[in-house]
């Protein structure tokens, strides 16, 4: 079972509060940036679930060459990190917008239990990383027997 720990919240509020700031435009140059500063501090969007023996994480990263993502696991983080090649002009086109942006992402999560590292898997499928993370043995929930005496 996981344990709330005030601080650490805490500390991940002062990091969203520091993010809205900076995605505001304060200490951030002007000009384009991949997605909006609104949603690039929460590149890639997630789904992240979980059962009694693995984790679940879904990533959206549309237009993002799988061999341009990558994937790190340190204790209880997963990184995904990759980046979005820039738009390539050809001679004498005419671009009349240009709105999907590009540039680095990285995205860390926190997991709720110690995970086995010789047990995941990843896989990038129509714009989608789906990554399974199998829960070490001591991180399982147990089922104790209750005798009667």
């Amino acid at each position: 079972m996981a344990t709330w720990d005030v601080f650490k919240e805490l500390d991940n509020l002062r990091r969203e509060i520091d993010e809205a700031f900076r995605g505001a435009g304060f200490g951030r140059p002007f000009g384009p940036t991949f997605l909006s500063p609104v949603t690039s501090r929460r590149f890639p969007l997630v789904n992240f679930s979980e059962d009694e023996g693995y984790i679940y994480i879904e990533a959206l990263v549309p237009g993002v060459d799988p061999k341009d993502v990558d994937l790190s696991v340190l204790r209880n983080t997963v990184t995904i990190s990759g980046e979005r090649k820039p738009f390539v002009q050809s001679e004498g086109q005419i671009v009349h917008r240009s709105e999907l942006g590009s540039g680095k992402f990285s995205r860390t999560l926190e997991l709720p239990t110690d995970i086995d590292p010789g047990k995941i898997t990843a896989q990038c499928k129509d714009g989608i990383l789906r990554i399974a993370l199998a829960k070490a043995e001591h991180a399982k929930p147990k089922k104790i027997e209750i005798k009667l005496s």
